[in-house]
This record gives structure tokens, C-alpha cells and sequence, in this order.
């Protein structure tokens, strides 16, 4: 028997390690973490000074007897979670829990998961550091406090069921905020001239030095450029250099596999953290630009014998953050000579990725050319710019380029110039002015959202990804595909010596993966700054990620933190309940043609919608309909919300029965008897015709026949169906996974009921969740 037990948290990582060490050593999962904050109540004892109440979580309640099992054949336990804070409370949890001895528990932290890096963690341990403890443990029942308090303050104020979160309301704010600049933004117009010259063979590009404001200003400057001669009135050389980008951290291998490989920021982490369990990079969540003495004599080598001398130039990136931990490291890869690996194509994707930025952070900067040229004519005060640029020497050009999160439409294009010198004639080919328009701030998407987080300040790089899905499993904001409307643009071109005016068309406003809020996160927002504006304040926010550095520095007691953070916001929470009217984001339309009554947009019970009538005035019930999806309860018209009661409509008759069109909670859909479809993305209820409506009736007909892949006749309530996920077992109300290697179409009723009797269903694991 193993005289020595390692602890980590995943199987993934607990095979990587047990291929290094020897049989002296028996390497087991946690599973995660093993003990949180009850479920049941607030699980804090306020009085006790803050004491948190853990409990087992019931589906860790087998992991735990069996390391029990395991500790009591063993010597000595190394706890081997991950060298974060949250790995840090992982461990001690296990030592809690399983009431491990000092004298024979030691832990040891690693940023690879190599043999040489396991070795030398075993040669170096340490005892668990309970101020990296307690800094989670600070996080941890501040957000309970948080949660626990404002939550039903939104269930009364606001909309039942609904929730808000320390950090995550802070990222729906900024979201918010962002929307509102845009839908307050009066876009204004300007000309943007180019024009194209000639020298013998060669064009030039180049663009006015300014704009012009107004459709008179450029027809009068391309009059007045009619009949001159242009020539080359100043040249400018300059050499350039760009260097390369610094390693990667957390919130930066998110922004650039968004940008380069269209990654969610979920995504992009579940990949990293099976590159990392499988020993190819280093840790994933780090806030540090670093890289060990190792590390850069390694990407050195590479570099020196793939590239040559002149490529190589070792850097020590020095780490902007104030709170970042220098002795981890950044995001690279545990082996430099490794260019390309094994595994699924997302992995093998990021693996290239993170490859390439590292070895390119090691790289000499590219050399440049560039070169301003002015053209001109005798007597015309404007002038005209080409810019050129030329690649001396590559450098880290030959390995990679930073994505930009927002381009410049109005950047000025640079290219290859032929030789100039003052004084050349040129030849006008064209000159165009074009109608442009300023255009509002962008909306998120999830990199730059991280991004603004981080400079902020707001989270840590363990908290990006679990804020950015929380905002979006809440309903608070939404992830939207806008196809865009054309918009009418002019362009004036002045050619050879005539002036044409033309109106062209383009597409604006077209949006993907762009973050929107929702009705309710909008209107949950606008409460909570009202009410709660220290809590929802970005410095405030950003001061308590500043406290828990310091916790985890020892500066500070963890109890006393939470306990001026607390007493306020407790008495703030009281206030709120007692003198806070409810909210639903009322707004009136107008006036119902012909009735009179008042036709409103606001939250109900089941989200927007819009009603005639109101009780208190006109004493009689309302009437209501939902809004469709892609409307919002501040933006929609009159008319558009008149349509909506012309819902439940009759499309027309199929094999004798209605179908009728309408908007529900989950969306549009048509009904037929007792078969209920939702409509598709193109599908309007108010204007779906029969052929339309026939035709996905007949589609989800022929998908709930294949949906059966196998029943019973002596028990009805067993089916073995298809789902999303693969095939499934569905006994009444309750779900169930198939085991592995197993084919549902040949399972008998009694395999069946045998599968139930070892296994929880998913229905009874979601309870257990919550």
C-alpha cells in the first residue's frame, strides 16, 4: 500500500500527476471542492463574528468516506490543490474534513503539472496558508451576505425570483450604462475626402487632412480642385519599431481567443484548464506576466533554433497590477519545443495560441519604415495625405499580431508607397468625398467587457468567466444578433474635370455577440443604483477586491473587513424595504384609439409586456400581452404594441383544427390542438401565414417521433428517448444518463429500473443544487 495520499481536485489532473510518481505514491480526487456554505438560510452566524456554517455537499458525501479511507492507509497526505485562493480553501476544507494531523499533512503548489515541477513541489513543501484562506473565505460570505439581503429586497421591490450579486451587478451596470449612451447618441455627419494619384504606373492613395463638415464645404473644395496640378509638396521618412504584446494572463487569453478564435470566456477557460491538467501550459488563472529563469532560457533555445539570433530577444515583462503575484507566472506553455499538440481542435486551437504569443513575447520588435507624404497644388490652401509603410526587418511579425477589440473605421489606410521626392508631378485620377456618420460607443462583447472589469479593477482572474455566464444565466443581459438596416449615404466624386453626386446604400448597425441588457436588467440596475449606490459604486467595488489582497496578505482581519462592509449595507437593506415603493419600469405609450384608456409598457409577473387600461382609473381589469422577444419596454411604439394585442391570432385550419399564433413567456410559437411550436428566428406571430405555420408543424411532428427511441408496454412511464445531449432514460417526471458504452435500444425494463435505483436523477440534482 501507498504510503504517501496526494489530494488534487480533478481526475484529469490526478492522472497527469500519478504518470510522474512512483509507486510509493497514491494519487485521489476531490472533485472540486468538498464543503461549501449551507444551503438552508444564510449559513453565517452574524452574532459569532461572521462564524460561516459549512456542510458537505450530499454528492461529495462518498468522495469524502472514501478519502477518509484512503488517509487512515496512508503516512503522509499532500494536498496538491491548485495554488490559488480557491485551491488554497480547497485544501484547507480537506484538512478540515477529513481531520488530517499537521504533523502529517503537508501541502504542495505547483504553476505546471510536470514531472520536474511535481518533484520539486514535494521537496518544497508548506503548511496551508490560512491568510490566502481567508481571503476566499471573505469573498465567499460577502457574497452570501450580499445575495442573501438584496435578493428579496428585488422579489418585493421589483419581480419574484429574481437575484443580485456583489460583482455581478456592477458588470450588469456597466452593460446598462453602455446601452443608454448609445440610445441617448445623436450620431452627426461629416465628408471624409480621398482621392487617388498617379506617378507614371503608380497609384497613390491618399485622404484630406481634415474633414469637412458639411455637403457644400466638399462640393466647393472639389470645384475648387478642378483645374489644378498637384505635386508632392513634403516627404517624411521616419524608422519605427513595434514590439510584441506580453504574455498572456487570464483576462488577456480571454480577450484574444474571442477576438481570434470567436471563444465564449467560459470556453476559452474549460479548454485551458484541460491544457493545463494535461501538463502542456502552466495555470490558468493568473494575473502575472512573468516567466521563471526557466521558462525564458527555454523559449531562448526555441527561438535561437527555428528563427536565429536576430530574432531573439529575452524580456522581463513587469506586471501592471499592483496586487498581481510575481511568483506565479504568466500563461505559456510548459514546453517551448512543443509548436503544435494532440487533442480535440479547440485545444489544439488555444495550444497554438498561447504558443505563439509566448515564444513572440521573447522575440525582437519588427522594424519599420514609415513614410508621410503631402500632396498639394499652388494656390489650394488643403492639402492632401498618403501614408506608407514598409517591414524592415519581421521580428515577432514572423509569429504573431495582437487583435484589436475595437477597429477604427476612420483610420487612415497605409500601404506601400512608390518612390517620391518634393517637387513630383502627380496626376489626379479622382477625388471622392464621403458621407460619414460619428458612430456611438460599441457595445460589449464578453473580451471587452473582461477587459473594462480589469481596469476597473472589478474581480480577479478566478472571477471573469463565472461573472460574465452569472449575468447571462440571470436574464440580465443577452447575448443578440441584429441583422442591421440600410442607411442612404452620399458620395461626390470629382473625375476628370466633372462633379457627380450619388446616393449609395449601406448596411448599419449590424450586431454579433454583442452584449444587450434585458428589460429586467436594465430596470433592476436602475433600482439598485437608486437604492444601493455605495454597493454598486465601480471604486467602492473595486476597494473590496483591494481588501481581500490585503487579507490575503495578512494586513487584515477577514471578519473586521466584513464587518465594515456589512453594518452599513444591513442598514441600507432595512431603509430600501421600508421606504422604496415598487418598481416596473412604467412607461405610457399613449392613449388606446378607440378607447381612450392608457396603453403602458412596464414589467409583469412573467417580464415585459404592455396593457390598455388601468384598475385604479378606469376601474375595470386591464388587458395584456407579452412583448416579442426582440422588443423592449423603453423603446417600443404605440402602434408596435397595438399589434401585440391583436395576439392569439388564427392562422388558419389544418386537419380540422385552429392554429393559432401567439406570444408566450419562452417566446412566439403556434399552437395546433395540443402540440405547442415555437416559432423560428424569421417567424413573426403577427404575420406567419399557413403554409409557414403547416410546414413546422409537420418538422416538430417528424422530430417527436424520432425523439422515441424505445417503451415499454408493462410500464408505460419508462421511455428511452433522444435528447439534446444523446439518449436518456425518462422515468414519469424524472430523467436519468445512460451508463457508458451502453446502446438504449437494447436495454430491458429491468436494466431500466436498475439504472434508477444507482443513480439521482438530474431533476433531483438540480434541487440539491439549489
Amino acid at each position: 500500500m501507498a504510503k504517501n495520499l496526494v489530494i488534487v481536485e480533478s481526475p484529469a489532473k490526478a492522472k497527469t500527476i500519478e504518470g510522474y510518481l512512483g509507486k510509493e505514491f497514491q494519487v485521489k480526487s476531490s472533485f472540486g471542492h468538498i464543503r461549501d456554505l449551507s444551503s438552508k438560510g444564510l449559513s453565517i452566524d452574524i452574532a459569532n463574528n461572521y462564524k460561516p456554517e459549512y456542510e458537505i455537499s450530499s454528492d461529495k458525501k462518498t468522495v469524502i468516506s472514501d478519502l477518509k479511507k484512503a488517509v487512515k492507509e496512508a503516512e503522509i497526505v499532500w494536498l496538491a490543490t491548485d495554488e490559488d485562493r480557491e485551491g488554497e480553501a480547497i485544501s484547507w476544507h480537506l484538512f478540515e474534513a477529513l481531520q488530517l494531523e499537521k504533523k502529517d499533512t503537508k501541502r504542495i503548489t505547483f504553476n505546471e503539472i510536470t514531472k520536474s515541477a511535481i518533484l520539486k513541489a514535494i521537496e518544497n513543501p508548506r503548511m496551508i496558508n490560512k491568510q490566502l484562506v481567508d481571503a476566499q473565505q471573505a469573498r465567499r460570505v460577502l457574497d452570501r451576505l450580499v445575495g442573501f439581503e438584496l435578493s428579496p429586497v428585488l422579489w418585493k421591490k421589483v419581480k419574484p425570483s429574481l437575484s443580485a450579486g456583489r460583482v455581478q451587478s456592477v458588470a450588469v451596470r456597466l452593460v446598462v450604462e453602455r446601452e443608454k449612451e448609445i440610445q441617448s447618441f445623436q450620431s452627426k455627419t461629416h465628408f471624409k475626402v480621398q482621392a487617388l494619384f498617379r506617378k507614371n504606373n503608380d497609384d497613390i492613395k491618399a485622404e484630406l487632412s481634415f474633414q469637412l463638415e458639411s455637403k457644400e464645404e466638399a462640393i466647393d473644395l472639389l470645384e475648387k480642385c478642378k483645374d489644378k496640378n498637384f505635386e508632392v509638396t513634403d516627404v517624411q521618412q521616419k524608422p519605427a519599431s513595434r514590439t510584441p504584446s506580453a504574455p498572456f494572463t487570464t483576462s488577456t487569453l480571454q480577450q484574444e481567443a474571442s477576438l481570434k478564435l470567436g471563444f465564449s470566456v467560459s470556453r476559452t477557460m474549460l479548454i485551458a484548464q484541460h491544457l493545463y491538467e494535461q501538463g502542456k501550459i502552466t495555470y490558468m488563472r493568473t494575473d502575472s506576466v512573468n516567466f521563471s529563469e526557466t521558462a525564458l532560457k527555454s523559449a531562448e533555445k526555441t527561438i535561437l533554433a527555428s528563427y536565429g539570433k536576430e530574432y531573439c530577444n529575452p524580456t522581463k515583462y513587469q506586471t501592471k497590477s499592483a496586487n498581481a503575484q510575481e511568483a506565479h507566472e504568466a500563461i505559456r506553455p510548459t514546453d517551448f519545443s512543443v509548436s503544435s499538440i494532440d487533442g480535440t481542435s479547440d485545444e489544439q486551437k488555444l495550444y497554438d495560441l498561447i504558443w505563439k504569443r509566448s515564444i513572440s513575447s521573447q522575440m525582437s520588435a519588427a522594424k519599420l519604415e514609415r513614410t508621410t507624404v503631402k500632396i498639394g497644388s499652388k494656390n489650394l490652401e488643403e492639402h492632401f495625405v498618403a501614408k506608407g509603410e514598409v517591414i524592415k526587418f519581421d521580428g515577432f511579425l514572423k509569429v504573431y499580431l495582437e487583435s484589436k477589440i475595437e477597429e477604427d473605421e476612420e483610420e487612415s489606410e497605409t500601404g506601400i508607397l512608390p518612390a517620391l521626392n518634393k517637387g513630383d508631378s502627380l496626376t489626379r485620377i479622382n477625388i471622392k468625398a464621403t458621407q460619414r456618420f460619428t458612430r456611438p460607443p460599441a457595445r460589449y462583447v464578453e473580451a471587452s467587457l473582461v477587459k473594462k472589469l480589469e481596469e476597473l479593477g472589478i474581480g480577479r482572474p478566478s472571477t471573469y468567466a463565472p461573472t460574465i455566464s452569472t449575468i447571462q444565466k440571470r436574464g440580465y443581459v443577452e447575448k443578440v444578433e441584429k441583422d442591421g438596416v440600410e442607411r442612404n449615404y452620399i458620395v461626390i466624386e470629382l473625375k476628370n474635370d466633372s462633379i457627380k453626386e450619388e446616393i449609395k446604400k449601406e448596411l448599419v448597425g449590424k450586431e454579433k455577440n454583442k452584449l444587450f441588457p434585458t428589460d429586467i436588467g436594465i430596470l433592476v440596475t436602475d433600482f439598485l443604483v437608486e437604492h444601493f449606490n455605495r454597493i454598486m459604486d465601480y471604486h467602492f467595488t473595486a476597494n473590496v477586491e483591494e481588501q481581500f489582497d490585503e487579507i490575503a496578505k495578512g494586513l487584515t482581519e477577514w471578519t473586521k473587513m466584513i464587518h465594515s462592509f456589512y453594518s452599513p449595507f444591513h442598514q441600507n437593506v432595512e431603509e430600501t424595504l421600508e421606504i422604496s415603493g415598487k418598481v416596473t419600469g412604467e412607461r405610457l405609450l399613449g392613449a388606446h384609439p378607440k378607447s381612450g384608456k392608457k396603453v403602458i409598457a412596464r414589467i409583469g409577473r412573467f417580464g415585459p409586456m404592455v396593457q390598455i387600461g388601468d384598475e385604479k382609473e378606469d376601474g375595470e381589469k386591464p388587458v395584456f400581452a407579452s412583448l416579442k422577444k426582440d422588443q423592449s419596454i423603453n423603446t417600443i411604439e404605440l402602434e408596435e404594441a397595438l399589434e401585440l394585442f391583436n395576439l392569439p391570432r388564427v392562422v388558419g385550419e389544418y386537419e380540422s383544427l385552429e392554429i393559432k399564433a401567439n406570444n408566450g413567456r419562452f417566446g412566439p410559437y403556434i399552437q395546433h390542438g395540443k402540440l405547442f411550436v415555437s416559432l423560428k428566428k424569421e417567424d413573426d406571430p403577427i404575420t406567419i401565414d399557413l403554409d409557414r405555420a403547416i410546414q413546422l408543424i409537420l418538422e416538430k411532428k417528424e422530430q417527436e417521433s424520432n425523439k422515441i427511441i424505445k417503451v415499454f408496454k408493462e410500464n408505460a412511464d419508462v421511455q428511452l428517448l433522444n435528447g439534446r445531449y444523446g439518449p436518456y432514460l425518462k422515468v414519469g417526471k424524472e430523467n436519468y444518463k445512460l451508463p457508458k458504452n451502453v446502446k438504449a435500444e437494447d436495454l430491458s425494463l429491468e436494466d431500466c429500473l436498475e439504472i434508477t435505483k444507482n443513480q439521482v436523477s438530474t431533476k433531483a440534482k438540480k434541487k440539491v443544487k439549489k
